[in-house]
């Protein structure tokens, strides 16, 4: 283990002033991670867990079988559970905000099995909550309406 540990990029953002949202969290190379922070941090209710699961199952679907899979490398929930992260590498802004929302828009209005969601797909295939998740995706959704890459910057 090192002497001093590091403080990372993340833990350096100021979560006092995070408001849901998109915003681009760093770039490494041509990976771009973007957040996406779907509640406010520290200031339950939090996103619950078996609506993130389905949320994380039905968001990796859609975009790694959209026209821009060859430039999604994860997406996934973030320990707080406020938000996920979306890495992507060398698509444009402007597609990334629009693939988020044709996502979102899919999950809300998503009806049927859950993609990945049995014991042989899955480590946790039981714990899942579509009604939540399309709630979350929807509000979601709203809260990205207007979206530009201008707005990509977390808040000073």
């Amino acid at each position: 283990m090192p002497d001093k540990l590091q403080k990372i990029a993340s833990f350096q953002i100021d979560h006092t002033r995070l408001t849901p949202g998109m915003y681009t969290s760093r770039a490494d190379g041509d990976v771009t991670t973007y957040d996406l922070r779907f509640v406010r941090p520290n200031t339950p209710p939090y996103l619950e867990t078996a609506a993130m699961h389905t949320i994380e199952h039905l968001f990796a679907t859609y975009v790694r079988g959209s026209e821009h899979r060859d430039g999604v490398v994860y997406f996934g929930p973030m320990g707080c559970r406020t938000g996920f992260y979306f890495l992507t590498r060398g698509l444009p802004a402007e597609t990334v905000i629009a693939l988020t929302k044709e996502a979102l828009a899919f999950i809300a209005a998503f009806e049927g099995e859950i993609p990945g969601a049995s014991a042989a797909e899955c480590g946790n295939y039981r714990e899942h909550d579509l009604p939540r998740a399309r709630k979350y995706a929807g509000d979601m959704l709203h809260i990205l309406e207007d979206w530009s890459p201008l707005r990509l910057c977390y808040p000073q």
